[in-house]
């Protein structure tokens, strides 16, 4: 009896462990993923454009009560999970209220992708001003007067992202290669158009030489009262070529 009221004990006394641990850590502000090594903000905010204009208004999200909470209550929101590390950003500008969501994966934007399009084509009359997929970001501008502001506020946005590996880098190879195949191409190129541009500028300069030079030389015979080719040595004038030699 003793003991089965003892087990009882331990098993109340473990579930309410757990769900103080639980709360306990539930309580605790969430934590961005990336954060800069300078001044500790997280990376995504500063992937805004204009970012230290809009950061006293902006806002990081971690969970769908945070972001609906910023944004409204709307219904494209539904296709949005932050399940697995997904990050948002939310800043209003002029041209509209920028959100960006981003997945720690290109499936899990893939598919939200193909969510939220599922959801601005089955409620067009509650869908954002503007909305792309940039990289990992699923970025959308909400409240926006003009569409192609809202769209030219989406393309400030840079998906910026380097990938370093621990070990040795298992594409090295394939970029070494493709490096000297395009270096030996463009120099290939290069002095095909080096020769070329050399035979035609020498044949061009050839071309106006020569007629200056002829040029040159009919001008000279025109200007000459006789022409004679016996280079200098006494000829006969049967052909009247030569003035005639008038005595003294």
């Amino acid at each position: 009896m003793t003991s089965g009221w003892f087990a009882k004990l331990t098993t109340v006394f473990m579930f309410a462990t757990f769900a103080f641990g639980t709360s306990a850590q539930n309580s605790q502000p969430a934590k961005p993923l990336e954060v800069s090594d300078a001044d500790g903000l997280p990376v995504l905010l500063k992937h805004l454009p204009d970012w230290e204009t809009v950061r006293p208004s902006a806002k990081f999200i971690k969970s769908g009560d945070e972001l609906r909470a910023s944004v409204g209550d709307r219904p494209v929101l539904n296709a949005i999970d932050f399940a697995g590390g997904t990050e948002a950003v939310f800043a209003p500008y002029a041209a509209g209220k920028l959100l960006i969501v981003e997945y720690t994966n290109p499936q899990g934007s893939i598919d939200a992708d193909q969510k939220i399009t599922q959801e601005i084509a089955r409620t067009p009359q509650n869908a954002p001003t503007a909305y792309r997929r940039i990289g990992n970001y699923n970025a959308f501008v909400f409240d926006g007067a003009d569409s192609a502001a809202a769209a030219g506020l989406l393309d400030q946005i840079k998906y910026e992202k380097s990938v370093q590996w621990l070990g040795e880098d298992p594409f090295l190879l394939k970029r070494v290669e493709k490096y000297l195949v395009t270096t030996t191409r463009d120099i290939f190129i290069t002095t095909l158009k080096v020769i070329v541009l050399g035979i035609t500028g020498s044949i061009f300069v050839g071309i106006i030489a020569g007629f200056v030079y002829f040029r040159f030389r009919d001008q000279r015979r025109e200007r000459t009262a006789a022409f004679s080719d016996a280079g200098g040595l006494t000829r006969l004038n049967i052909d009247d070529l030569t003035s005639p030699i008038v005595p003294d």
